[in-house]
């Protein structure tokens, strides 16, 4: 449940033809670590260059945060993303509005995150493709910093795509 199909070391190292030949049209990407460095709110040229190659390729993104915070809606909107916040991950819930906001499906959607307890284990209970990626910061909350102790050794011996 904690092991994700595919580990890259960023989200633009992600292979989109790849996802495209799996049959996936749809993301459900989580923000903090995992497109900006945690409470950072520059948002680089290249993930908004990212963000429009997404659009162009015809996929549906939508951000989906355990964040509430207005920071979350000022990316998603900058970002051209549909957002649910307040996921709760890894509950499903959060995960499905996404889906229906989007008028996807489980099978069409991968979930991209920087965790395995939220983000990985969430999208694997609901049988969706998952991508973990490297975290951007080392800086996180603390009952986060103590699960990466357990992740890494879940990953132990398993490197990141480029």
């Amino acid at each position: 449940m904690f092991s994700p199909d595919l580990y890259h070391v960023d989200v633009r190292a992600i292979d989109l033809d790849g996802l495209v030949a799996k049959g996936i049209d749809t993301l459900l990407v989580d923000l903090d670590n995992t497109l900006l460095p945690r409470d950072s709110e520059d948002i680089p040229d290249t993930l908004k260059d990212w963000a429009a190659t997404l659009r162009d390729r015809g996929f549906k993104t939508c951000l989906v945060s355990n964040n509430w915070h207005a920071r979350v809606k000022t990316v998603a909107d900058e970002l051209g993303f549909l957002l649910v916040a307040k996921a709760v991950k890894p509950l499903p819930f959060a995960f499905l509005r996404a889906l229906s906001l989007m008028g996807s499906t489980r099978a069409r959607a991968a979930v991209v995150g920087d965790q395995m307890f939220t983000d990985i284990l969430g999208g694997n209970l609901l049988g969706m493709t998952t991508v973990l990626v490297e975290p951007l910061s080392a800086t996180d909350l603390p009952h986060t910093l103590f699960l990466r102790r357990i992740e890494a050794r879940l990953l132990a011996g398993r490197q990141p795509l480029p």
